[in-house]
């Protein structure tokens, strides 16, 4: 199991997926800040059967954890980069042929799979690590440029980050399961990150217009909900009990799969 996971960690300590990775998650926390604070400084807020609900309002970003309000709100896009390398590290294995020298040397497939997720868990910690410094760096700084109060913010800055980090992270392991399983599925990433980007965008928002008490349980607004700490739709703890069950039976699907499958002929 060690060797598993120091092998993914190798493969995964490329210049290309470092930068890029933790890269994008800084860049797009700074753009969502900038969106959350502008928005609410003209008093507009996102449509609520978009890409995962809903930005906070300016009465929500001038409570106490106003300050890291913007991270809950960027949970989706952020979740959508971590499905995307996920989805890049699991079939990458199969574009390359790395797949067999792999299970030739390792042969209990499941301590492979373990090992990669492991390691991606790992990184999806640091990336939730850059987006949350990014947004406590860049919020005070939105917050002058348009006009926010930041009087409550001083309020348990410690406690209110952690809880934000964790929420996120949560968030985010379970969109990068959902890549992993869609890429071991489909042997290509080009294929699982297009799914995850046209799910995200297109069959949540329409079945948000057309059945909204059924879009609140699907993945993008309950991973949301999650990440920001439980919404008035779906409550924190509902959120964490479905993150799971997303998580257990997509980690389960790619076991069975990447067990079964034959990928030495």
């Amino acid at each position: 199991m060690i060797g598993a996971i120091r092998s993914e960690l190798t493969r995964l300590r490329r210049r290309s997926y470092v930068l890029g990775w933790l890269g994008i998650t800084a860049l797009f926390g700074v753009m969502i800040n900038a969106f959350v604070f502008s928005s609410a400084d003209a008093g507009t807020t996102a449509p609520e059967n978009g890409p995962g609900g809903g930005f906070p309002t300016l009465a929500e970003l001038v409570q106490p954890d106003g300050i890291v309000a913007p991270l809950g709100a960027a949970a989706t896009f952020l979740g959508v980069i971590t499905l995307a390398f996920w989805a890049i590290a699991a079939a990458t294995d199969y574009s390359t042929g790395l797949i067999r020298i792999l299970v030739q040397a390792e042969p209990r497939r499941i301590r492979l799979l373990a090992g990669k997720v492991v390691a991606l868990i790992g990184w999806t910690a640091a990336a939730t690590t850059v987006a949350t410094i990014v947004t406590v760096c860049a919020a005070p700084v939105m917050a002058k440029v348009f006009g926010v109060s930041t009087d409550a913010w001083g309020s348990d800055l410690l406690s209110i980050t952690a809880g934000a980090w964790l929420d996120t992270f949560l968030a985010l392991v379970v969109w990068g399961v959902i890549g992993l399983v869609i890429a071991v599925l489909t042997r290509s990433s080009a294929i699982a990150i297009t799914i995850g980007i046209g799910y995200v965008l297109v069959v949540e928002s329409i079945v948000g217009l057309v059945a909204d008490d059924l879009a609140h349980w699907l993945p993008g607004q309950t991973l949301t909900a999650l990440a920001q700490g439980g919404t008035a739709d779906v409550a924190y703890g509902t959120a964490v009990v479905l993150g799971l069950l997303y998580a257990t039976i997509g980690l389960v699907s790619a076991a069975v799969t990447f067990a079964k499958r034959d990928v030495l002929d």
